[in-house]
């Protein structure tokens, strides 16, 4: 048998809290290979790379909903990479609608730095005023 991993050693491989991997085994994402005495949750290295591609997905912002088809938890097959590609362009067009929005708002900022720059007067600020009129 492999090495076996309490649910706050795996956390801990994980570098995760325990309450994530409840939520995970609560959700599908990932369940105990076994139940030891007490009825504690083990679980095994295969486990920990589990719970670590689900990170490593979740950090460049894939859901859960998205993890569980990388997975294949939903098919119970590992996903076509069209499937993948599906995904993957899903994402990226989401994060080009996020860096528009994002350029947007560095340009309205831009524009106020100056503004205020220019009208800079004492105890009363463009920037502040301007707000208050949209509140």
């Amino acid at each position: 048998m492999s090495h076996q991993y309490t649910i706050g050693r795996l956390a801990k491989a994980a570098g995760v809290r325990t309450t994530t991997l409840r939520y995970y085994e609560r959700t599908g994402l990932l369940e105990p290979e076994y139940r030891g005495g007490g009825n504690y949750r083990l679980y095994t290295e295969e486990s920990l790379r589990r719970l670590k591609f689900i990170r490593a997905a979740q950090s460049i912002g894939f859901s859960l909903e998205h993890v569980r088809t990388l997975l294949g938890t939903q098919t119970g097959q590992t996903p076509s990479c069209f499937d993948v590609q599906s995904l993957i362009r899903e994402r990226l067009t989401e994060i080009d609608q996020r860096l528009k929005d994002l350029l947007h708002v560095q340009r309205v900022l831009k524009s106020a730095l100056q503004k205020c720059i220019k009208t800079q007067r004492s105890g009363c600020c463009h920037v502040i005023e301007t707000l208050r009129k949209k509140t």
